[in-house]
């Protein structure tokens, strides 16, 4: 009987790790952050002028990559709504060529480095 236990309880410890690992893929997304070109509310499609990750006191939040990308906002969580020149962070998914937007954070009228 306890044999039997043993690979129960073997196999239970195995079955939450697999569930666990799927959800940590599923739940993965890319990341990215630059200044907000357009927000066309009625395709519901932000552009940005994306940012690399070389911050300093004069760029705070990057440096501009001149890389200009389009994200599918329809379905995402949008704090405070952007404008032109704001600062934005997405997490997003691709499907096939589009960027599907998760979040959008407006990273500029939201510094959490502030509090």
């Amino acid at each position: 009987m306890k044999i039997i236990s043993g690979k129960i309880s073997v196999i239970g410890a195995a079955l939450i790790l697999a569930v666990f690992c799927s959800f940590s893929v599923a739940m993965a997304a890319e990341v990215s952050q630059g200044k907000c070109v357009n927000y066309d509310k009625e395709k519901k499609v932000i552009t940005i002028e994306e940012y690399n990750t070389n911050f300093s006191k004069s760029a705070p939040y990057g440096e501009p990559t001149g890389v200009v990308a389009a994200y599918n906002v329809a379905t995402a969580m949008i704090g405070i709504p952007p404008e032109p020149g704001d600062i934005l962070r997405f997490a997003y998914d691709v499907n096939g060529t589009e960027r599907v937007a998760i979040r959008v954070m407006n990273v500029s009228k939201q510094d959490l480095r502030k509090k």
